[in-house]
């Protein structure tokens, strides 16, 4: 178990740390142009968010308001630029140590050398595990009903104070997460909201583990998948993890939450996964025409070099390649010769 965080806040508190953050925060968006204007007084900057840091007098600003249409609508809340230098130094020097080696193994949203493709593939190897030791069992699928939004700051800041311990940086978590006053729901956006909703899910994580002791869990933030050899057992479990969601962590579970049999396989992180292969999600797979599509017509119509398009399928191309995707690679994909 890891040991907890205790008097480290001055010690982390240093010129170099948060330069270093600064780095980390302007990686692959030096173009954007508050950080331009950041860059050019950054020594300036950093000294004074070190002194207001150090003297506790450091006040969260405002957010940048915008909404995201893909894969659905989404209210997205961008925090100034100084304030996400605050949000990586506290992460990196804070959160990941104190939450991340606790975390189980088969929870793998935002966390080094796991995420969604490593989930499917995991995902998989459990369907093929339980088809051979059950022949026939039963999945659990669950989601979380508009999971950020219904995250309980209190009981969220409750559930860190149990590792960390360090006065100073439980008072800048709670100018973090209080920076919008309302008690429920977090900022989708920030550095800090990834694992905070990690560290949320993971008392139900420990739950279903430990004490119902279910083997084959696995979770991408609040999307997660169960195997279990018969009905009764999926629906008991099902109702013992909405009684923990409901009073421990004031959460319930949406309508795509269901139990059943396994011949159907599971669909997961944008996936459709069965013994035999992983297919992407017929949504998934109009999305990828649909961007395909605009883009040949850019590149026909002089918009684009081939070169540029490539960068706005780099996503797409990470996405289907753990995928059984051979003919619709081949039905989509241009060549290089195609437009030349």
């Amino acid at each position: 178990m890891p040991k907890t965080i205790k008097n480290k806040y001055d010690e982390k508190l240093t010129y170099e740390n948060l330069m270093n953050a600064h780095i980390k925060s302007r990686k692959n968006k030096s173009t954007k142009k508050d950080i331009i204007l950041f860059n050019l007084k950054q020594e300036e900057y950093i000294k004074y968010l070190y002194e207001q840091l150090k003297n506790q007098t450091y006040k969260h600003g405002g957010y940048y308001t915008f909404y995201v249409y893909e894969p659905k609508l989404r209210k997205i809340q961008k925090s100034k630029y100084i304030d996400r230098i605050v949000h990586r130094w506290v992460v990196d020097n804070f959160l990941y140590e104190a939450f991340i080696p606790q975390f189980l193994k088969t929870s793998y949203a935002c966390i080094q050398d796991r995420g969604m493709h490593k989930a499917c593939i995991d995902v998989q190897k459990a369907i093929k595990h339980c088809k051979n030791i059950w022949n026939e069992y039963y999945i659990l699928k669950m989601d979380v009903k508009k999971y950020f939004q219904s995250i309980n700051k209190v009981k969220l800041l409750e559930i860190i104070s149990k590792k960390i311990k360090d006065k100073k940086v439980m008072w800048l978590l709670r100018e973090i997460v209080f920076s919008v006053k309302d008690e429920v729901g977090i900022e989708i956006g920030n550095y800090t909201s990834q694992i905070f909703a990690n560290i949320y899910l993971n008392e139900l994580d420990k739950y279903i583990k430990h004490k119902l002791k279910i083997k084959y869990y696995y979770r991408y933030m609040d999307d997660s998948v169960i195997f279990v050899r018969t009905k009764e057992e999926a629906t008991y479990t099902l109702r013992k993890i909405k009684e923990f969601l409901k009073n421990e962590l004031y959460l319930e579970l949406n309508q795509k939450t269901q139990v059943f049999k396994s011949k159907q396989g599971v669909n997961f992180c944008g996936y459709k996964i069965n013994e035999y292969r992983i297919k992407i999600r017929d949504k998934g797979k109009k999305k990828l025409k649909k961007k395909i599509k605009n883009l040949k017509i850019k590149i026909k119509n002089g918009e684009l070099t081939s070169k540029e398009a490539q960068k706005y399928i780099c996503g797409h191309l990470g996405y289907i390649k753990y995928a059984n995707v051979y003919n619709l690679c081949n039905k989509i994909f241009y060549t290089k010769d195609e437009f030349n």
